[in-house]
């Protein structure tokens, strides 16, 4: 009997690499977080706009990254469960594509197989809506964390999944992730990150388009400062008609804390205070002007309606 003894090509080693980032333990059992991700794409209208949101799968961050300086009372008044607070929380990674009348855009490209367990659906999922990667006229990035920019890279060709697509990203934001003494400006836990960040904009090239907060990309889609969570960071307001819907990013990332203590510093916010006056900034707009919000990492598929309450905020899926 003949063995084949070649070595496997690239794209087979890379799918290789991608089903074993998605097992976990000795047992093979699959990552739960990719086993409770949505896989069917969530769609609706808003005014002429089509929109479809598609899973790239979802995060776990530890409650002591996120809430590093809340009251620990207070934290368990929120989110303990029967007396026990979770070592983590859970986020959903909510990939949102707008088809307008004369365009088809996609906000966030997800992690890849690459960033970190639970992620790297997005490939796959945008295959089951039946959304080719050429169909996409332009690619908008919030920010360059890497569950929002990772997977815009095909890890087969080095370039772009996104071959016939303009690609945005705010200027502030760009040349922040390729500042050479980055190491110096960021907190231990993202250095790693940041590395992944720049090879991946650095693959990019002139391809990325660097714009302004402010700026309307297309008619009836603009872009937001937002900026806290990250120097240049960006929310897309739509606007179709009377509709409105904020594609959020990362200015409100949690059902729960972003809503009832928007005050409280959040873990992956480069500038604390920056994010926190951004996030009681857009949570107000929402409730005063009555927009939608679509959140990147809000429970399936990222829907969200905001209601002032008290001196916070209240959450409402849809």
């Amino acid at each position: 009997m003949a063995f084949d003894t070649s070595l496997p090509s690239r794209r087979a080693a890379l799918k290789l690499a991608a089903g074993a980032a998605a097992l976990w333990s000795a047992g093979g059992l699959r990552d739960p977080a990719l086993a409770q991700a949505p896989r069917n794409a969530h769609t609706f209208k808003l005014g002429t706009f089509d929109i479809t949101v598609v899973s790239d799968g979802n995060i776990n961050l530890p409650v002591s990254f996120v809430l590093p300086n809340a009251p620990d009372a207070e934290v368990d008044a929120l989110i303990a469960n029967n007396g026990k607070r979770p070592e983590t929380l859970v986020g959903q990674v909510n990939v949102v594509v707008v088809k307008t009348p004369d365009a088809t855009v996609m906000i966030d490209t997800g992690g890849g197989t690459e960033f970190m367990p639970g992620v790297g659906l997005l490939s796959d999922n945008l295959e089951r809506a039946g959304i080719a990667p050429d169909s996409i006229t332009h690619v908008v990035f919030t920010h360059a964390h890497g569950d929002h920019l990772w997977g815009v890279i095909d890890p087969f060709e080095d370039g772009t999944r996104f071959t016939k697509a303009r690609h945005f990203m705010s200027d502030v934001e760009h040349e922040f992730w390729l500042r050479s003494d980055l190491d110096t400006v960021l907190p231990e836990a993202q250095r790693g990150m940041a590395v992944g960040t720049a090879r991946r904009l650095k693959s990019l090239g002139e391809r990325i388009e660097r714009t302004k907060a402010g700026t309307e990309i297309l008619p009836g889609l603009s872009l937001m400062d937002t900026a806290g969570h990250t120097p240049g960071h960006v929310s897309v307001l739509l606007k179709s008609g009377s509709e409105q819907l904020l594609i959020g990013g990362d200015v409100i990332s949690s059902p729960v804390i972003s809503f009832a203590r928007p005050d409280w510093p959040w873990g992956p916010d480069l500038d604390r205070e920056k994010g926190i006056a951004a996030r009681k900034r857009t949570l107000d707009m929402l409730a005063t002007d009555k927009v939608g919000l679509l959140g990147y990492h809000l429970p399936w598929p990222g829907l969200a309606r905001v209601e002032k309450q008290n001196s916070a905020f209240r959450y409402t899926a849809g």
